[in-house]
């Protein structure tokens, strides 16, 4: 028999982490309160307007404005936010999934694209709240999966706002907890995957068997604290290119079992109501060679000149210009193939970018060229040369005196030697 909190997968036992349960729910779920103040400060930014209402189609947007999350499809959906009303318009196949959210008033359906007309629906909805003058976050619903349909400026008055996007990117501290964690869970399922990749193992096999004993952790731990966030698929995913394949930033897997001397790149995270950490590694399957050390040196430093750089009021140019002048430095600047790193948090990436461009460009204010405490990034430069590619991605968060890193699988090369 198993005995409580063990977790056994084939001959294997490892113990899952046990955590008091109100911290599991601290750490596993947003609050109420976070949606409560989204809203209210969309409302403060509308009643600064003389629109009647604000508007999103975008999913992330909707998620994060009343926590009803949605796979977008070629069926539009519609969130209407007026001063005292948060209205919603669906496909007939999402209405009870959203029906008892708290923070929605009413919910208001077509059956389907293109035979429900979804944007007369949403006209109409909005049209029976009084609404003549819309901010939106589009003009319409988003081209995706073949959806195509009118502008919602051909049944009212739409001009736009990208307000949800800008309030993403300094996170709460409830944000920031859950993403903690889902670091805690990727370190884990970045455990199971140095510990299953060996010379003669298919990397589709090593990625499943690390994501399912990683997922039944974390499910077993947080039990009905976890936020059912993931459709015909675990929480946890680890897994990794290799060979080749890795000289390209994002290579394909390759269908070819591991084999000595090959390099490997590997990527893990965690869904933790729907938010996400970073972290990947480059590994080598035995001893590397002195080549190979050369380049991973070289990246393990830029990595660090990078976390040395961050900080609240450092121009995020500045860090990813840091990087490149050691890459220049090292005659080595010809095998970057792209910035540092970006912000993530509900999207895998989100702005701003650690960008060399970042401050100049012309869409970003001075205000938003600096780093800010609150502010949730990867960290992740690379070196690729014709054969091989190097990279490290650890998630590190802006505090207001530094920076703190919350991937703690090792960086060194001692620590990634598959053996």
């Amino acid at each position: 028999m198993t005995a409580p909190g063990d977790k056994r997968s084939g001959s294997r036992t490892t113990k899952a982490f046990v955590r008091p349960p109100e911290r599991w729910h601290m750490r596993a779920q947003l609050p109420d309160s976070e949606y409560d103040q989204r809203l209210a400060a969309v409302r403060e930014r509308l009643a600064a307007t003389d629109a009647d209402a604000a508007c999103w189609f975008g999913a992330i947007s909707i998620d994060y404005l009343t926590g009803f999350h949605h796979i977008p499809t070629e069926r539009p959906v519609c969130l209407a936010v007026t001063p005292d009303r948060v209205e919603i318009v669906v496909p007939r196949l999402e209405v009870e999934r959203v029906a008892d959210n708290p923070r929605v008033d009413a919910v208001h359906s077509y059956f389907d694209y293109p035979g429900g007309a979804p944007l007369e629906t949403i006209a109409g909805a909005l049209s029976e709240l009084g609404v003549e003058t819309v901010l939106a976050d589009a003009d319409g619903a988003p081209g995706v999966m073949g959806y195509e349909g009118p502008a919602l400026s051909e049944f009212l008055d739409v001009d736009t706002q990208s307000w949800v996007d800008r309030m993403r990117w300094e996170k709460s501290d409830s944000e920031i907890d859950l993403i903690r964690e889902s670091a805690t869970w990727a370190n884990l399922g970045h455990r199971y995957l140095a510990d299953h990749a060996e010379a003669g193992a298919h990397p589709a096999t090593v990625s499943q068997r690390a994501s399912m004993e990683a997922s039944r952790a974390m499910l077993d731990t947080l039990g009905s604290w976890f936020a059912e966030r993931v459709r015909g698929d675990g929480p946890v995913h680890a897994g990794f290119i290799s060979a080749e394949e890795t000289a390209l930033p994002h290579g394909h897997t390759p269908n070819r079992p591991l084999e000595e001397g090959d390099v490997i790149v590997t990527g893990a995270t965690a869904n933790v109501d729907g938010y996400y950490a970073e972290l990947e590694r480059t590994m080598f399957v035995g001893e590397p060679s002195d080549e190979q050390r050369h380049y991973f040196e070289l990246m393990l430093e830029s990595q660090s000149i990078a976390i040395d750089t961050l900080g609240p009021g450092v121009e995020l140019a500045a860090v990813d210009e840091a990087v490149h002048d050691y890459y220049t430095e090292q005659g080595v600047e010809e095998l970057a193939r792209h910035h540092v790193g970006h912000n993530i948090g509900l999207g895998a990436h989100e702005p701003p970018y650690i960008d060399r461009g970042w401050g100049a460009y012309d869409y970003v204010d001075e205000d938003d060229a600096v780093a800010k405490p609150g502010q949730v990034y990867t960290i992740e430069p690379g070196l690729y040369t014709e054969d091989e590619g190097y990279r490290h991605s650890d998630t590190v968060v802006v505090t207001e005196d530094g920076t703190e890193r919350i991937t703690e699988f090792p960086r060194g090369i001692a620590g990634n030697v598959l053996d």
